[in-house]
């Protein structure tokens, strides 16, 4: 049974970005995996301190909520990270939730030590959803928020599988008035489990 973990990077529960999540979770459910959420604005986690002292161990020293978010991490099978976008990338607690993964990324890329297989022994993927508020045409939007995902993912040792990005949802809830986004969510997170189109 695939665990999939879901992180909702908004500060502003039960919105748009979180209820876009919990569609993707449910349909991953329902598919068969069990599913976690946690809200990294709701963690107690300190700001990178860039100390230096993850580099010999792969372990973050700072003693906080993300000491077992690193393990959850690692551990997961499949990983959805949904964040809305502040300034043209991640929010501030999706940020700060990423910059401490830095431990993640010296496990991996300095002590070689790799993360990157599924319980099945399939590769571990991920799923983007970013949400925006401005309603304006930009092809760049999402651009500066990618590259941030995609670092996180990899440092993760989890394969950037799937993206959904929409824009114009700045009102709370507004996402129920989209046409096709819940949905959208729910075949995603059948997908990230079933294997399709992977």
């Amino acid at each position: 049974m695939f665990r999939v973990l879901g992180l909702t990077g908004s500060p502003r529960r039960g919105g748009n970005t979180e209820t876009l999540l919990d569609s993707a979770l449910q349909a991953a459910q329902q598919a068969g995996a069990t599913t976690e959420k946690v809200a990294p604005g709701n963690l107690m986690a300190r700001p990178c301190q860039h100390c230096d002292g993850c580099l010999h161990t792969g372990v973050c020293i700072i003693d906080d909520d993300m000491q077992p978010l690193h393990k959850k991490l690692l551990e997961a099978d499949r990983l959805v990270l949904a964040t809305p976008i502040f300034f043209m990338t991640v929010s501030a607690q999706t940020k700060t939730t990423i910059d401490r993964c830095q431990a993640l990324w010296v496990a991996k890329y300095l002590l070689k030590q790799r993360h990157d297989k599924a319980s099945d022994g399939s590769r571990r993927r991920g799923l983007w959803i970013g949400v925006a508020g401005t309603d304006r045409p930009a092809p760049y939007l999402f651009d500066g928020a990618r590259m941030v995902v995609r670092a996180f993912f990899a440092a993760c040792d989890v394969e950037f599988g799937e993206e959904l990005l929409y824009t114009a949802m700045d009102k709370y809830r507004e996402v129920h008035l989209h046409p096709t986004a819940l949905q959208e969510a729910r075949d995603a997170g059948s997908r990230l489990v079933s294997g399709a189109g992977a």
